[in-house]
């Protein structure tokens, strides 16, 4: 007999019963046998660098801070963290911790779905079973393109250019330290681990781990992150050049911000399709969400821009960012900004994040023209002409 179903419990009672639900049959079911073979769960042999490196901070907490409440809070959860001790394998030198992330079930974190070898080590690749359960068959052709994906690394590292995404570019970020104030942001929201820190806080700077993504350069509240093609400045000037409109012209002008990497692409593929959206857009490509430093909503919006949407790759458990957590990040920061809206007298929902996959090219012009629609009844943007 071969069913399919969950397990609930099996009863020894001279013969073995087990009992099943959710059977294909439709009810639960139970089934005598004489023999039970129980199927055994692929575990890898991994640890979990980021919470070792938790482990670590809570200690150092718990014995140099001057609070009393924070020792005692580090001191729990040092202890709630004591089964990673000694879990090394890879013993990397990275801020974040000494080995690779973990996302699910201790296999470790990566964008499968566009680079399936890619870990969020750069030139670290997980192969085998140690990367997905699979057979022995699986494992030897998943061994031979790690082996090549690594080749590549090595070949572009030596030309000093980055990995996928960006490949090819040879651009690095350049960090103005005189007016660094330690806060961290980068060296912690950095997917990558391409920031470590001295002893008093102050980033320090790997380049051969970097992918060029821009998330430190969105995290840095002092705007001290930048490219030579790529910057704060850059952008805020783009935003300058679009020409806003009076209000008794009765047509908002609307920011949008898409990330390179699939809004983008659904915006061109909706064009090829002959997709057409509202005219009070203006679009500029972001290398990812998690590169938007909040800055620029606050340009745009005090020059009279009358909303500003951001469209970037879905997050969440089964998230599809190229650079791992640039559009959680993103909405992260969006949550602050509310407040201030609020604070200047503008609605919140002046700025608006939307998740975006390729293959959703359709909604491109539904999402615009929504969004302008909500902008028209909102009225226009009061620092419009001031």
């Amino acid at each position: 007999m071969m069913a399919r179903g969950d397990v609930e419990k099996i009863e020894a009672n001279g013969k073995l019963k087990i009992h099943v639900a959710n059977s294909m049959l439709g009810d639960n079911v139970q089934v005598e046998a004489d023999l039970v073979v129980l199927a055994v769960g692929m575990v890898p042999n991994s640890a979990d660098g980021e919470l070792i490196r938790e482990l670590h901070d809570s200690r150092h907490q718990a014995e140099t801070s001057e609070s009393s409440q924070v020792r005692e809070t580090s001191a729990a959860r040092a202890e709630e963290l004591l089964k990673h001790e000694g879990t090394e394998i890879l013993n990397l030198e990275y801020r974040q911790g000494p080995d690779l992330p973990t996302l699910k079930y201790g296999f470790p974190d990566s964008p499968f779905i566009c680079f399936p070898y890619e870990s969020r080590r750069t030139g670290v690749y997980a192969a085998g079973t140690v990367h997905a359960p699979m057979d022995a068959v699986q494992a030897a052709e998943d061994g031979l393109g790690a082996a090549m994906k690594a080749v590549q690394c090595i070949e572009m590292a030596k030309r000093g250019e980055a990995v996928h995404p960006r490949a090819g570019d040879t651009g690095y970020p350049d960090f103005f330290l005189q007016r660094c104030t330690q806060c961290k942001r980068c060296t912690e929201e950095c997917p990558f681990g391409t920031l470590n820190e001295d002893e008093k806080g102050t980033p320090e700077f790997f380049p051969l781990r970097c992918r060029r993504c821009g998330i430190c350069m969105g995290a840095c509240p002092e705007r001290i992150v930048n490219f030579q093609d790529y910057s704060v400045l850059m952008v805020a000037e783009m935003i300058k050049a679009f020409e806003v409109p009076e209000d008794y012209e009765e047509k908002p002008r609307i920011v949008a911000l898409m990330c390179e990497n699939d809004a983008l692409p659904a915006l061109e593929t909706a064009a090829a399709n002959g997709a057409t959206w509202n005219p009070w857009t203006r679009i500029i490509p972001v290398r990812c969400l998690g590169s938007m430093n909040i800055v620029w909503l606050a340009e745009a919006l005090s020059r009279g821009v009358d909303g500003v949407i951001l469209i970037g790759c879905k997050f969440g458990d089964d998230y599809q960012c190229h650079y791992v957590r640039g559009s959680e990040l993103a909405n992260t920061r969006l949550d602050n900004v509310g407040e201030t809206l609020e604070r200047l007298a503008l609605e919140p929902e002046r700025v608006k994040l939307v998740e975006l996959s390729h293959d959703e090219f359709e909604r491109i012009p539904t999402i615009l023209d929504e969004f302008a629609e909500e902008l028209d009844e909102m009225g226009p943007n009061p620092l419009k002409g001031f």
